[in-house]
């Protein structure tokens, strides 16, 4: 299948590398020159002329856009609407709102072109040997793509959930509930640290690591983090946020749900930009483990 990949960063970048090595012919595009010399010498052809990506497609033009959430989005279809027939396809694999998912969903389908809400998740790692992700969209553009959805997700990692909107809101509520999961790992070895026992804390994660039941894939990470430094003290415990807890958050006080631990999270990120605390320096660790984001440097 030919694909369009806009955007060449940490996740683009390992995505147009994995569609490529599983035989899908990949065109990039970035603005900037550097992530375009890279995937051209792993062999994906690449450019920083737009219009020159979106001319090489012989076929049905399926472009996915792998930019930030916001405002970004809607700019990039604007500059590529022009080049597209109907029936072509725009996916989204960012994390936007699902609001406005919708909203570019049906101005789109006014034009005949078809958009494709893609949550991606399993980081760095995931993007380029085998992702997870969620999907929502008219079903028959979802069909046309699938065989690279597919071969580009880890096996039973990929899910089809129907109407435009749904893969970005299921994104949107994994990310409220790894908000969770991270602040309870951190908080866990807060209370380790200020126990009268002088922990091992990369032995006691890797024992956790196998057969417990807490082993997973964050606890992994939490093991690799002290790996590379045992007490955190090259990092501050400042932790961002994305903005999918928040609009967790604020969907359960839209349909009366209660979720405490959501909340309680996205409220530690907020206090870890006021005070340096263990657990926020374990959450910011993992966060950099998994999805190479920023971490301050003491």
């Amino acid at each position: 299948m030919e694909l369009g990949i806009i955007g060449l960063g940490k996740m683009g970048h390992n995505l147009a590398l994995n569609a490529h090595e599983k035989g899908h012919k990949v065109y990039g595009f970035n603005r900037s020159i550097e992530p375009v010399d890279y995937v051209k010498e792993m062999g994906v052809w690449a450019t920083s002329n737009l219009e020159e990506m979106l001319n090489q497609f012989e076929t049905r033009k399926v472009i996915w856009l792998m930019v930030p959430a916001g405002k970004i989005v809607d700019v990039v279809i604007e500059e590529i609407k022009g080049y597209l027939r109907a029936d072509d396809i725009i996916i989204d694999g960012g994390n936007s709102n699902y609001k406005d998912t919708v909203r570019r969903y049906n101005s789109l389908k006014e034009l005949g072109i078809n958009f494709v809400d893609v949550g991606t998740s399993g980081g760095l790692e995931g993007a380029r040997n085998g992702a997870c992700m969620m999907v929502g969209g008219d079903e028959e553009p979802v069909r046309f793509i699938e065989p690279v959805l597919k071969d580009i997700c880890i096996e039973n990692g990929y899910g089809y959930f129907g109407a435009s909107g749904s893969g970005h809101y299921a994104k949107m509520i994994h990310n409220g509930i790894e908000y969770g999961m991270m602040q309870a790992i951190g908080e866990g070895f807060e209370i380790l640290k200020e126990s009268p026992y002088d922990y091992n804390y990369e032995q006691l994660a890797k024992v956790w690591s196998n057969g417990s039941v807490i082993r997973g894939w964050l606890m992994e990470l939490t093991q690799k983090a002290f790996s590379e430094d045992s007490h955190l003290e090259r990092i501050r415990g400042v932790v961002g946020s994305s903005g999918e807890g928040l609009w967790t958050v604020e969907e359960a006080i839209r349909l009366g749900v209660p979720a405490t631990v959501i909340t309680d999270s996205l409220y530690a990120r907020y206090r870890s930009h006021q005070e340096d605390t263990f657990s926020a320096k374990v959450v910011a660790g993992l966060r950099n483990q998994f999805g190479g984001h920023y971490v301050v440097k003491k």
